[in-house]
């Protein structure tokens, strides 16, 4: 599967538009990985366990993307869009979405 967020993939025609495919999840940090950013923010630096959550969240989202578009007969999308959203009480959850078109190239 390509994927691409450009709406046309170089040195491909798309033959068949399949339709808008979209992927979703959120995931909660748990209180010791606060407090570890929290200590982050105080002293300065990256906060690698954030980094490792937000990584995760938007694999798991581009993936479940990837399932919907196979399942209409697509072997590419283009277009993609990666949105990050903190949610629920404090901003406790992580939310990443993705959508994108699915095509056949």
């Amino acid at each position: 599967m390509i994927l691409s967020t450009t709406p046309q993939i170089e040195g491909y025609n798309i033959r068949e538009y399949k339709g808008v495919v979209t992927g979703e999840t959120i995931i909660g940090a748990n209180f010791i990985k606060d407090l570890f950013a929290g200590v982050r923010d105080i002293v300065g630096g990256r906060s690698n366990s954030y980094e490792k959550v937000l990584r995760k969240a938007k694999d798991i989202a581009m993936q479940e993307m990837e399932d919907r578009a196979r399942e209409m007969g697509a072997n590419a999308i283009v277009g993609i869009d990666i949105d990050y959203e903190t949610i629920g009480k404090d901003n406790s959850m992580l939310m990443v979405a993705t959508s994108g078109t699915a095509v056949v190239i």
